[in-house]
């Protein structure tokens, strides 16, 4: 009788011990064992990371697929074009806006602080990250020669382009268009509950990842660069809180507690996996699920946030300058300031959505203050082998700043449901 099934009161434990527990509280349980694991296995932590990797692949193998049909589906049922070129619109603004402040929020925090002062790179390997691409090179390659290569490929901004066009497409055919909108609408609805059972195993991978981090870093690693690493926690808090908290409360008119209590599931993924990418289908059912947020809106707000939403690239960068203008003794000016500000936001529109990728943007951003390559090189050095957990927590506001700029975008339209806005977060 071994290989019965499970008796009633045994699923019943598993639904109420585990199940019915907020999936917020399991992520947050394995993160919280993720630590203490890691504190205790040390190195031998890094033996458990395959089971974050099997996680994190998991939900990457779910966002091209899940763009391509949201996208598509949500611009085909927006039935008036102008309706689109609207939400495009005030999306477009609020994320860029958002950058520049979080650019300036990093600016401000790495001056109060200083935490370059005094900080020595004798012992410094160099470290080279590349050059990000020239900005008409970028722009040219969103446009995909093959529209199934760049699926194929993960070329996310592409994707939403083609995705875009084809919704565009079936938006303007009408009545023949509409067997191909059921099928893309079906496909979304089925691929935002395959994030339903990818989430199931969030808890765990979760744990595997954090117990890697800080069994390979340790709470030593921060001693170095302790300083830089509160100016990353203050920003990011700065930003998620009361600039995000903020556009919630006084441009969207809405209460900022729900919001904050209904996007955990998102935050804690987002803290975990350190990828906008890898947080996009987390992002999708939340702010359907327990926000409230039509198809039609988060189909298209958030996709494009997963590429042009950087806040907290925004905001490291910035530090990140002041930073590397102490450590080198350069006295920055405003003009220098408002310069980081304006090359911040550009280069951070183009950052991958993938961990460690603002370090990439740093060459382009430090030669605005007349730091050369081999200076760029220290830096980079010196950052890189504490920059994980470090982009872990700078993750956290480009999630918070995709969710809050789609709830203000609904409620503007009109698309938001004020009852699941204010309820309880559905599990």
């Amino acid at each position: 009788m071994s290989d019965a099934a499970p008796t009633p009161a045994k699923a019943g434990w598993i639904r109420r011990y585990w199940l019915d527990v907020p999936l917020w509280r399991r992520i947050l349980i394995g993160l919280v064992l993720g630590i203490i694991v890691g504190l205790f296995l040390k190195e031998r932590a890094a033996e458990l990371k395959w089971i974050g990797d099997i996680f994190v692949r998991l939900i990457r193998m779910l966002v091209v697929p899940l763009i391509f049909v949201t996208v598509a589906g949500g611009v085909a049922s927006m039935g008036d074009p102008a309706r689109l070129g609207r939400i495009g619109g005030r999306t477009m603004a609020l994320y860029f806006s958002l950058m520049v402040v979080g650019s300036a929020v990093g600016l401000s925090v790495g001056s109060l602080i200083r935490p370059g002062d005094g900080v020595d790179l004798s012992g410094v390997v160099p470290q080279t990250m590349g050059e990000a691409k020239p900005l008409g090179q970028a722009l040219m390659e969103i446009i995909p020669l093959n529209p199934i290569a760049a699926l194929a490929a993960g070329e996310t901004l592409s994707v939403i382009f083609f995705a875009v066009l084809v919704g565009m497409g079936l938006l303007f055919v009408g009545e023949e268009g509409k067997p191909l909108k059921a099928v893309i609408q079906s496909a979304s609805s089925v691929m935002l509950k395959l994030v339903y059972f990818v989430m199931e195993v969030a808890p765990f991978g979760v744990f595997a990842l954090i117990a890697w981090v800080v069994g390979t870093s340790g709470p030593a690693a921060f001693i170095n660069i302790f300083k830089l690493a509160i100016c990353v926690v203050i920003g990011c808090a700065i930003q998620t809180l009361i600039i995000h908290g903020g556009l919630v409360k006084l441009l969207a008119r809405l209460p900022v507690r729900p919001f904050f209590r209904d996007i955990g599931d998102a935050v804690m993924v987002a803290l975990s996996t350190s990828s906008s990418s890898a947080t996009l289908p987390v992002a999708m059912r939340v702010a359907q699920r327990n926000l409230g947020v039509s198809p039609a809106v988060a189909s298209t707000v958030l996709p494009l946030g997963v590429t042009l939403s950087m806040d907290g690239t925004a905001l490291y960068v910035g530090l990140l300058a002041t930073f590397s203008a102490q450590v080198f003794g350069v006295d920055l000016q405003l003009i220098d300031y408002l310069a980081i500000m304006a090359v911040t936001t550009l280069v951070a529109l183009g950052t991958a959505p993938v961990p460690s990728a603002s370090l990439f943007l740093l060459a382009a951003v430090l030669s605005v203050i007349g730091l050369g390559p081999e200076q760029t090189a220290l830096i980079v050095g010196f950052i890189l082998p504490f920059d994980r957990p470090l982009d872990m927590l700078r993750t956290v506001p480009n999630c918070t700043s995709d969710l809050s700029v789609c709830v203000a975008v609904a409620q503007w339209e009109g698309d938001l449901d004020l009852d699941s806005y204010l309820a309880a977060p559905v599990e």
